[in-house]
C-alpha cells in the first residue's frame, strides 16, 4: 500500500511542477523483472521516472548520494541500492549481485548509465555496470529518455542547481520508454537508443518553440534595453530599438514586396542585413540570402529557382563589390529614408502597443506565421556542384538555436560576433536568427578577412562567443592581439577540419583553444559540436575530445553505414554518415528527385565517412566525394592532405588534392600547392617516413603550384573550382592566372 501511496504523492508534485508527456509506458512489462537504463539530467530524476511508470523502481544511485544526510531516510524508503565507487570493487560487485538477484525476483530495477547528473546538457558515456548486472539474467533491458529537463531548476544548466528561475510552470518535459533490449546489449546499444528516443522526443517541444520572428519580438519587449547589435556605421542598437526599426522598415517593404513569397537580400553581415531578414520575417516573407561571390551566371540561377522579382541591397555595398542584380533592385537608402512623425509614432504603437497577431495582420499577414512555415532558403555553397536551394522551416531553424544553446549554455550575458554571411547557413542560424530570438547580442562585421578591425570589434563589444572558420583563425593569428581576444570564452570552427597545429598556435597566442563543430546546410546547419569540459572535486566530464567534431547536439541522432550496402558498420568503423533530426531540411527547391536521394526514411545521408567512438565523439575522415579507387584501395584525400602539410611543417592550408582518372590504376592523385617548386620533391620523400603508403603517395609530376588555393566566401574549399583546375593543368600547358606550371 505505502508504495502506491508514493506514487501518487510523486504524481501530485511532477504534475504540479512539471508538464509531463509519457511516451508508450506500455514497454515496461507488466510482469516480471526489467532493467530501466536513463540518462540522467536533474536531481528528480529518479522521481520522474518512478511517478511515469505502474510498477515501483528500485534504483541503484552512487554511494555518496545515497549518504547524505537529508536523503538518505527518503532513498532508504524508496529501497534504493548504494552503488559503490569503482575503487572498491568487493563492495561494488556486491552491489551488482543485489540488483541481478532483484531482477530474478521479478523486481523492476532502474540505472542511470552515465551514474552523475550532466553538468553539459548533452548525453555523457555510459558505464558498463549494467552490462554485469545483466549477466546470466532472462530480462530485458528498457531504455528511458528524459527530454526537456534541462534547464529546470533542478538541472545544473550555467552551473548552478535550484537557485534560478524556471523559464515556464509548470515545466514542459518528455519521458520516453524506448523497445525492450535483449539482456545481452551492449552500452554503445542502448546508449544509441537512448539518443534516437530524445530525437523522437524532441517535436513534443513544438508546444514551447515560436517562430522566428515572434520570438524576436516577445525578446525585444521583454529586455527592451539589452545589446541587441552594432557594426562600424552602428555603434550600439538595443532589443528595444531593432524591434521599432524592424516595424518601420517592414512597413516602407510591404508595398515593393507585395505579391512576393520570396524576396532577394544582398547585404553583408550587418545591422542593415540583420533588420532587413527579420522585417522579411515578420511580413511573411522568406528572406532569400544572395552569394554576393558567386558568378553572374551562378547568382543569376539562384534568383530564377525562387522566381525573385526585387532584391534588396545597398549603394554603398554595390560601390564596395560589384554586381549585376538579376532582378529589380530595391536600394536601402531609397527605403528606409528618414521617417516621417507619424510613421514613426505607428511603428512605435505597433512595436510595443499591438499584440503578435495583430502585428502581423497590420503589416499585412494573411494567416499567422506558424513553425512550419519556409523560414529562409539557403543555397548550398556549391564546393562540389551547381548550388542547390535547401528549404529551412521556422520548426528546423529554431530546433537548430536551442539545440546548440542547450549544448553551448548561452546566457544573457554573452555576445557573438557576426562575420559569416547570412547566405551561409551557419551565419542565418547562429549569428542572425538565433540570438534576435534567445536575447543575444550580436556585432557585425562584412568582411571576415579584416583582422585587425575585428579584433577592435571583439574588444570594444567585449565579445564571448567567435565562430569561423581555420582559414580565419588563421588570418586572426597573424593580425590580432592577444589582448583583442581577451574577452572570448568560446572558440568553434566549422565548414572545414582543424587542423591539430592551428588550434595549438591559436591556445599558445590566445589561451583559448578552439573547438570543432560539423553542419550541413541540410541540417540548419549544426549536427555535432564540442564543448567546454567541467571540472570539480571528485568530477570531471568530457566536453571535447582533440581530432573530434564533437557529440551530436540534443535532439540529433547519427548513425554509421557502409556506403556500398547500407548496412549499419562496427564501432569504430568508419561508415556514410546519416544524421536525424528536427533541424534537418524540408528538402531541395524544385528538385524532388535530388531530396530523395538525401532523404531516406527520414534520415539525411550527409555524403561524409566517419567514425564514432564508444563515448558518442565523431571524427570525419573525408567526403565520400574525396576519395580514389586506386588499384582497388580507397584513399581519402584528407589524410594526404594532412600528411603532406605535415612534412612540410607549414601553418597555412597549402595542399589541396584531388583524383583524376587514370587508365592503368582506375584513379591518380593532383596536388595543388603554393610551395616554391624546389620545396615539393623534399616534401613528398618525407610522407613514407610518416607512415604514407606508398601507394598513396602523389607523383612528382601531378604537383602543381598556384598563386592561391580557390576558397568559397565562407573560407571553406572550393572543390569544384581545386578540379577544374587539376584537370587544366593536367591536360598540357600551364593554366593562365592560376599561378602554376607542371613540373619537369
Amino acid at each position: 500500500m505505502k508504495p502506491r501511496i508514493l506514487r501518487c504523492l510523486l504524481w501530485l508534485f511532477t504534475r504540479v511542477c512539471y508538464r509531463v508527456t509519457v511516451l508508450r509506458p506500455d514497454h515496461v512489462p507488466a510482469h516480471g523483472g526489467a532493467l530501466l537504463v536513463s540518462n540522467h539530467v536533474s536531481f528528480v530524476d529518479l522521481l520522474l521516472i518512478l511517478a511515469s511508470t505502474r510498477r515501483f523502481v528500485r534504483f541503484l544511485l552512487p554511494e555518496d548520494v545515497c549518504e547524505r544526510r537529508w536523503l538518505k531516510p527518503f532513498l532508504c524508503y524508496l529501497r534504493v541500492m548504494p552503488l559503490p565507487p569503482e575503487s572498491q570493487p568487493r563492495e561494488l560487485v556486491r552491489a551488482l549481485h543485489q540488483a541481478r538477484d532483484a531482477l530474478q525476483r521479478g523486481e523492476v530495477v532502474g540505472i542511470f548509465a552515465e551514474q552523475n547528473i550532466s553538468r553539459l546538457g548533452v548525453l555523457l558515456p555510459f558505464r558498463r555496470e549494467f552490462e554485469r548486472i545483466m549477466e546470466g539474467v532472462n530480462a530485458p533491458i528498457i531504455p528511458v529518455c528524459l527530454d526537456g529537463v534541462w534547464g529546470s531548476i533542478f538541472s545544473y544548466q550555467r552551473g548552478r542547481f535550484f537557485w534560478k528561475l524556471p523559464r515556464r510552470i509548470p515545466y514542459p518535459l518528455t519521458i520516453s520508454f524506448g523497445q525492450p533490449l535483449p539482456a545481452t546489449a551492449k552500452t554503445f546499444e542502448v546508449r544509441t537508443a537512448i539518443q534516437e528516443l530524445n530525437t523522437e522526443a524532441w517535436p513534443h517541444r513544438r508546444q514551447t518553440m515560436k517562430p522566428l520572428h515572434r520570438g524576436f519580438v516577445q525578446r525585444a519587449r521583454r529586455c527592451p534595453f539589452r545589446f541587441a547589435m552594432a557594426d562600424a556605421r552602428v555603434p550600439r542598437l538595443s532589443f528595444g530599438g531593432a524591434l521599432t526599426k524592424t516595424v518601420f522598415l517592414a512597413r516602407r517593404l510591404r508595398a515593393p514586396w507585395a505579391g512576393q513569397e520570396m524576396v532577394g537580400i544582398l547585404l553583408p553581415p550587418s545591422v542593415a542585413g540583420a533588420l532587413a531578414n527579420l522585417a522579411a520575417l515578420l511580413l511573411g516573407k522568406v528572406p532569400v540570402n544572395l552569394n554576393y561571390t558567386l558568378a553572374e551566371e551562378a547568382l543569376g540561377s539562384c534568383a530564377r529557382q525562387c522566381h525573385l522579382e526585387t532584391i534588396l541591397t545597398s549603394r554603398a555595398f554595390l560601390n564596395r563589390v560589384p554586381v549585376k542584380i538579376p532582378g529589380r533592385t530595391l536600394l536601402l537608402e531609397e527605403i528606409a529614408a528618414p521617417p516621417r512623425l507619424g510613421e514613426k509614432l505607428r511603428a512605435l504603437a505597433l512595436a510595443w502597443l499591438a499584440p503578435v497577431g495583430a502585428l502581423e495582420k497590420a503589416l499585412g499577414r494573411a494567416q499567422p506565421g506558424t513553425l512550419d512555415d519556409l523560414a529562409t532558403v539557403i543555397f548550398s555553397s556549391g564546393s562540389t556542384g551547381e548550388p542547390k536551394g535547401v528549404l529551412l522551416t521556422h520548426y528546423n531553424i529554431a530546433s537548430n538555436a536551442e539545440q546548440l544553446s542547450q549544448l553551448l549554455d548561452f546566457g544573457p550575458q554573452d555576445r557573438f560576433l557576426g562575420i559569416l554571411p547570412f547566405f551561409h547557413s551557419f551565419g542565418f542560424t547562429a549569428t542572425l536568427t538565433a540570438p534576435a530570438a534567445m536575447g543575444i547580442g550580436v556585432a557585425f562585421h562584412p568582411n571576415p578577412l579584416d583582422a585587425k578591425p575585428i579584433g577592435d570589434l571583439v574588444r570594444r563589444h567585449g565579445l564571448t562567443y567567435l565562430m569561423a572558420t581555420p582559414t580565419f583563425l588563421q588570418i586572426y593569428l597573424r593580425g590580432c592581439d592577444p589582448a583583442h581576444f581577451g574577452s572570448l570564452r568560446f572558440v568553434m570552427v566549422s565548414a572545414e577540419k582543424l587542423p591539430d597545429w592551428l588550434a595549438t598556435a591559436f591556445e599558445a597566442k590566445f589561451g583559448l583553444r578552439p573547438v570543432e563543430g560539423y553542419g550541413c546546410t541540410e541540417c540548419s546547419p549544426a549536427v555535432t559540436c564540442s564543448t567546454r569540459d567541467f571540472r570539480a572535486a571528485g568530477l570531471r566530464q568530457i566536453g571535447s575530445r582533440r581530432g573530434s567534431i564533437g557529440r551530436p547536439l540534443p535532439g540529433v541522432s547519427v548513425r554509421l553505414v557502409s556506403p556500398d550496402t547500407g548496412a549499419p558498420v562496427p564501432l569504430g568503423q568508419p561508415g556514410l554518415l546519416l544524421v536525424r533530426g528536427p533541424n534537418v531540411m524540408r528538402g531541395y527547391l524544385g528538385h524532388p528527385e535530388k531530396t530523395a536521394e538525401v532523404l531516406r526514411d527520414g534520415w539525411y545521408v550527409t555524403g561524409d565517412i566517419a567514425t564514432l567512438d564508444e563515448d558518442g565523439f565523431l571524427h570525419i575522415t573525408d567526403r565520400l566525394s574525396r576519395f580514389s579507387k586506386l588499384g582497388g584501395e580507397m584513399v581519402p584525400h584528407v589524410k594526404v592532405e594532412e600528411k603532406l602539410h605535415e612534412a612540410a611543417g607549414v601553418t597555412e592550408i597549402t595542399f589541396a588534392v584531388a583524383g583524376l582518372p587514370d587508365p592503368k590504376k582506375g584513379e591518380r592523385l593532383v596536388v595543388l600547392h603554393t610551395l616554391p617548386e624546389d620545396r615539393v620533391r623534399e616534401v613528398l620523400k618525407k610522407l613514407p617516413q610518416l607512415g604514407l603508403p606508398n601507394l598513396w603517395i602523389p607523383r612528382p609530376n601531378q604537383c602543381f603550384r598556384v598563386d592561391a588555393l580557390p576558397r568559397l566566401a565562407s573560407g571553406k574549399m572550393d572543390l569544384r573550382k581545386i578540379r577544374e583546375l587539376a584537370v587544366a593543368f593536367s591536360a598540357g600547358p600551364p593554366v593562365e592566372g592560376a599561378g602554376g606550371v607542371a613540373p619537369p
